[in-house]
């Protein structure tokens, strides 16, 4: 007879509670960590997240990371050495962050999660799918249908943010001698832009990003690779190894395209997605070899001859 009075709760997300095995109260929103069943009860998320919400958490935790890297690039300078210290200082910020963040999400102190799963779109915004059932009184449901997925970013995001501010100005203030006193703490500064960006991009955004980040990362590490490799005149493989950089920065790219393949193959069938891996150097491949044809003083002196 539970089942059947839970069986009328409207809207996609409502349910009842249970209490000592029997459905009892109202269809109202499900507790943090429940999410109702096709009964329209509320019941425990006690999945394991699978490879691709994995993969999806490591892009998130990879945005502030990346932007560290950049604007650290960015403000400090050719000709300074604190640069390396303050990257290696950002990927522990990040990996400590992210350490935490695990073990302070049910359940508490084990370096993993549990997770209601993803169904479909709507379910990172239940708010829109509030019921009225006679058109004049609302049932509110919004709840975190994707446990955790949508709040575990948010706090690892505080947790980069708490960490940047105790350990970064320090740092900083004792390593960048180099640079002037205006210019040495702008990469702090700019991380205190990026990061309620970020926030507001997983708040509104969450559920969209879940399903276009495996496209989103390898069109932007390729367009990066190609300007990057452009902006430093990388034109032969003898330019590419002069430098120990351009061959981190080359790696590192490669890294992010073989991510993106993984995350749109999922590796279902390792026999026909692993070979795609081997198109990761393409890219950059196809660059160094075409683009002595597409120099553009060499087009403009043969259209003057040509003339």
């Amino acid at each position: 007879m539970s089942v059947s009075m839970s069986s009328t709760c409207p809207g996609l997300y409502c349910g009842r509670m249970t209490v000592n095995g029997s459905v009892e109260g109202e269809c109202g929103v499900c507790p943090r960590g429940e999410r109702s069943n096709l009964q329209k009860v509320c019941e425990r998320c006690a999945e394991e997240p699978d490879l691709y919400d994995w993969l999806y958490l490591g892009f998130m935790a990879m945005l502030p990371l990346v932007l560290h890297w950049f604007f650290i690039e960015w403000y400090s300078g050719k000709k300074s050495s604190s640069a390396l210290l303050q990257h290696i200082t950002a990927m522990l910020e990040c990996i400590v962050s992210a350490v935490v963040t695990l073990l302070v999400t049910d359940p508490v102190g084990i370096l993993s999660i549990r997770s209601c799963g993803v169904h479909m779109l709507s379910d990172w915004y239940t708010m829109l799918y509030n019921p009225s059932p006679d058109y004049i009184n609302t049932i509110h449901c919004t709840q975190e249908a994707v446990y955790p997925l949508y709040t575990i970013v948010l706090i690892y995001y505080a947790f980069c943010l708490v960490l940047m501010m105790l350990l970064r100005p320090l740092l900083v203030k004792k390593i960048a001698c180099g640079l002037g006193k205006s210019d040495r703490f702008k990469s702090i500064y700019a991380a205190l832009y990026f990061f309620p960006i970020l926030t507001v991009l997983q708040a509104v955004g969450g559920g969209l990003l879940y399903y276009a980040f495996p496209y989103i990362m390898l069109v932007l590490s390729l367009v990066t690779l190609a300007v990057y490799m452009s902006a430093t005149e990388i034109q032969s493989f003898k330019h590419l190894v002069a430098k120990k950089k351009r061959l981190v920065v080359l790696f590192s790219h490669w890294l992010l395209h073989a991510y993106g393949i993984i995350s749109i193959t999922r590796l279902d069938k390792l026999g026909q997605d692993l070979p795609l891996l081997a198109l990761v150097p393409g890219p950059a491949l196809f660059y160094i070899l075409t683009a002595k044809f597409t120099e553009p003083s060499r087009i403009l002196s043969e259209g003057g001859n040509g003339h």
